[in-house]
């Protein structure tokens, strides 16, 4: 995968092992998959680094089995006692890990129960809709902590997110946020992705294509008039 180096539209990619870092985050891990148990995952990547991997029983079933390749999206959290390590089948789905963090009473483990009992496009229509009764369904959420999910989080996780752009919203996702973070519009930096993809040959593959598909994307981003 890929490392950024460098500051503003220039900055460009390098390989790192089994690891895909954007701005000083790991973005996600790239190996075989040697365990998958509760909420555990092990996955060997580059260099022969194993990596013990907390995740959401949705995440873990979504995820291929023993022995195939995996791309995993992460999240370290850090505490004065440990650091962990979480991952995710998809980008949407740590972003709803990250923002259910801000709700208060919740941490990690918590989270990582709860959103093992209900899956993503469930999650976000009961936090469109207000839907309380859903919400307390779900085992490991009670009715105030509901109640505080619902207050802090309607709105902010919409439906299908992450799926925008085609490609850009599944393999690519990484690209789009890390364009995001350079100040564009988030759409805009999908459809560009998208639009990259579907010009590149085929035949390109890998790190090389995505450093190459980041340069087209800018290139797009900087000739739109509403690219920025």
């Amino acid at each position: 995968m890929f490392e950024a180096v460098g500051d503003g539209p220039e900055a460009m990619f390098k390989k790192v092992g089994g690891c895909g870092i954007v701005g000083g985050m790991i973005n996600s891990i790239h190996g075989v998959i040697t365990e998958k148990s509760n909420t555990t995952l092990r996955i060997l990547g580059g260099g022969g680094i194993e990596w013990d991997i907390t995740v959401p029983a949705t995440d873990l079933n979504a995820l291929p089995q023993v022995g195939e390749n995996a791309r995993v999206f992460t999240f370290v959290h850090h505490t004065d006692a440990e650091a962990r390590l979480y991952g995710f089948a998809e980008e949407r789905r740590r972003a709803a890990f990250l923002a259910m963090l801000k709700v208060e009473g919740l941490g990690p483990r918590g989270v990582v129960k709860i959103m093992g009992n209900i899956g993503q496009d469930e999650l976000e229509t009961a936090l469109e809709d207000g839907d309380l009764a859903r919400l307390e369904a779900v085992p490991g959420l009670g009715k105030k902590t509901a109640q505080k999910m619902l207050l802090a989080l309607k709105g902010k996780l919409s439906r299908g997110s992450g799926k925008e752009g085609g490609a850009a919203g599944g393999v690519y996702a990484d690209l789009v946020e890390a364009l995001a973070g350079m100040g564009y519009e988030r759409r805009s930096a999908a459809q560009a992705v998208a639009r990259a993809d579907g010009a590149l040959e085929k035949a390109v593959t890998g790190a090389e294509r995505e450093k190459l598909l980041f340069k087209q994307a800018i290139v797009y981003l900087s000739t739109t008039p509403h690219g920025a």
